[in-house]
């Protein structure tokens, strides 16, 4: 048999399932499947580190907050994609997602802290949410020293995009009672 073109092979999340049940990867690499591929999202600098700790420490300080704070957690969003969101805000779960991940209608916010990947999480990742109706995207942008807005997701992307400074605040779309500082996140 000849091939006039190299095939490809999609990976189903099941099969990424069993490949990181059976150790296939270094658990010391960041990997994420999307849309199929396997993708490296490369080492974790201490900046992105650091901004990472500083939301989670924000958000889980909020008192009441009627949400779940997932932390580099696997979103499965259809059978080829499962991204780790640096932050997700998550919706109550009985077992705290203790029997499977959580899925797109589970999420009311995501967010990324982006330096290296701030092309691929203005582009890729955005699309890839807005398209599964994610409410709400977030990117921490270190390299700008600014907070990106999407909301409205329609049509395969955000009709809404905001991009915020230091002195900004925002609410929720979500969770409209809960206000959060740029300042304490950047």
């Amino acid at each position: 048999m000849i091939f006039e073109s190299p095939i490809s092979h999609r990976f189903h999340v099941e099969e990424w399932h069993r490949m990181g049940e059976a150790n296939v990867f270094d658990p010391e690499n960041h990997l994420e499947l999307i849309d199929g591929e396997i993708l490296d999202m490369g080492p974790i600098s201490p900046n992105h580190a650091g901004h990472r700790m500083r939301l989670t420490s924000r958000f889980n300080l909020l008192p009441d907050l009627p949400a779940i704070v997932g932390i580099n957690h696997p979103i499965q969003l259809s059978a080829f994609s499962e991204p780790h969101a640096d932050l997700a805000l998550l919706t109550p779960e009985i077992d705290d997602y203790t029997t499977r991940h959580p899925k797109a209608a589970d999420v009311l916010l995501l967010i990324e802290v982006s330096d290296s990947t701030l092309r691929f999480d203005r582009e890729q990742k955005r699309l890839l949410y807005a398209t599964h109706l994610i409410p709400e995207y977030w990117i921490v942008n270190l390299i700008d020293n600014c907070l990106e807005i999407y909301r409205q997701p329609e049509n395969g992307d955000y009709r809404e995009q905001i991009t915020l400074a230091k002195t900004d605040h925002i609410n929720l779309v979500s969770l409209t009672e809960i206000q959060v500082q740029v300042a304490d996140i950047l």
